[in-house]
């Protein structure tokens, strides 16, 4: 939560209220609360497992209500992160169906940004702008659905008061309502079919059941990565996984944009997982993904793609590239680094690699950005291209604002859809790796 001093939350503005309220030994979980709270905890924790995705809303109201958290309100976010969308079957207070809110216009919607608890009057309509609320009285409190820095959603409750016990009481809530979800949402087509608001492509369908989560973090490192069109996506693809100290991280971009380009992205993601789990290195993987992609098509068919590995102890890069736009490097608002060296052919050419792989230092802070040419070159009606300079100055800026890798992200998609109206000519993704080591290396 924002505000230093005692625990407060937003208002509905944006600002904290500062509102405190805790106990005297400042953990804002007095004995009687502290039972009220591991009484709802544990008793949603022995009913949640067996239930349903669509079951879970009932079970929620039934146990907070004992924790005087009434008529929670279950959101997940949409695949564009444009909307909140109830989970099945809950209504409002007055009984009608719960409709989808906005993300960029409404007070659950800035919890959601902001990834903090927020204040609304009780009788705001979700839908409606967000509004400052300051007063006495019931409010309704929201709250982000978080795992790590992945956002799933938000949770809504009504109280008669905001202090620090209702909020410890709704954060631990949020919570368990988050692990309930994960593990239900891979089990079932109810979380995917929720979370899609209309129909998707083949080759979507067979990368983002391919790709990592877009959101990871821990007390060295998060990455964070978006990809649109989400329901048309051809060839882009990303991933990410941490081995120990070791980060090792890949973007593709494959030629076309229909059912084979997606074909040639699964290959080289899978050749790429394939070989750095048997410790290939990024200079053998990439010959591994070149080699692959020519072997399994009769036509040409090539991907273009960075292969990186980021030691988040000392924050040493070493990366190959493979006929892709070049990383970018920013520090303390500005650019300091493109990585154009180890520059080789796109694979599935067979046409060879980099001799050597590069090599750079991060510096605690820096971001790293790897991205496919759909993001620079994605022009608006009058030919004028989104171009690289005002990429990363978006990127600068959201930083000195102090949002979030994830919510960056997510701004920046929708900029580059605004600048095409709506409609991408080509895939665009992005992949954002902060450095931020809690000691020097």
């Amino acid at each position: 939560m924002r505000g230093d001093g005692d625990p407060g939350v937003e208002d509905g503005d944006g600002t904290s209220d500062g509102i405190g309220g805790g106990t005297s030994d400042g953990t804002g979980d007095g004995t009687g609360d502290g039972e009220v709270c591991e009484g709802m905890l544990g008793a949603l924790l022995r009913a949640g497992p067996p239930a349903s995705l669509e079951d879970l809303p009932a079970l929620v109201t039934e146990h907070a209500g004992r924790a005087g958290l009434a008529h929670p309100m279950l959101y997940v976010a949409d695949l564009q992160q444009q909307f909140l969308l109830p989970l099945p079957g809950q209504r409002d207070e007055t009984g009608a169906p719960l409709d989808r809110v906005p993300i960029d216009t409404t007070v659950p919607g800035l919890a959601f940004r902001t990834m903090e608890p927020v204040q609304a009057r009780t009788a705001t309509v979700t839908a409606e702008p967000a509004e400052p609320f300051t007063g006495e009285g019931p409010r309704r409190l929201w709250a982000p659905l978080l795992s790590g820095t992945e956002r799933l959603g938000v949770i809504g409750v009504i109280v008669p008061h905001s202090d620090a016990d209702v909020l410890t009481r709704l954060t631990r809530l949020a919570g368990l309502v988050t692990l309930l979800v994960q593990s239900k949402r891979a089990f079932s087509d109810v979380y995917a079919q929720l979370v899609r608001t209309r129909p998707m492509a083949l080759s979507a369908e067979v990368l983002w059941n391919l790709m990592p989560g877009g959101t990871f973090a821990n007390d060295r490192v998060v990455v964070s990565a978006a990809l649109e069109p989400a329901y048309e996506v051809g060839g882009d693809a990303f991933d990410f996984a941490l081995n120990g100290d070791v980060l090792r991280l890949s973007i593709f971009d494959a030629m076309g944009h229909d059912t084979s380009a997606g074909l040639t992205a699964t290959i080289a993601v899978g050749c790429w997982r394939k070989h750095r789990r048997e410790g290939a290195d990024v200079l053998a993987a990439g010959e591994a993904v070149d080699d692959a992609i020519a072997r399994q098509f009769v036509t040409t068919r090539f991907a273009t793609g960075v292969l990186a590995d980021l030691d988040t102890r000392t924050g040493r890069l070493v990366w190959a590239n493979r006929g892709h736009p070049p990383p970018v490097v920013l520090r303390r608002g500005q650019l300091v680094a493109t990585l154009d060296a180890a520059f080789g052919t796109p694979m599935g050419l067979g046409l060879g690699l980099p001799a050597e792989p590069g090599r750079y230092q991060l510096e605690p802070g820096d971001r790293l950005l790897l991205y496919t040419d759909g993001v620079i070159e994605a022009q608006d009606p009058q030919g004028e291209r989104f171009g690289l300079e005002r990429f990363i100055d978006f990127v600068i800026k959201r930083e000195a604002d102090g949002v979030s890798a994830p919510e960056t992200l997510r701004r920046l998609i929708n900029a580059i859809l605004d600048h095409q109206r709506g409609w991408l000519q080509d895939d665009a993704t992005v992949l954002l790796v902060e450095w931020r080591p809690q000691s020097p290396p």
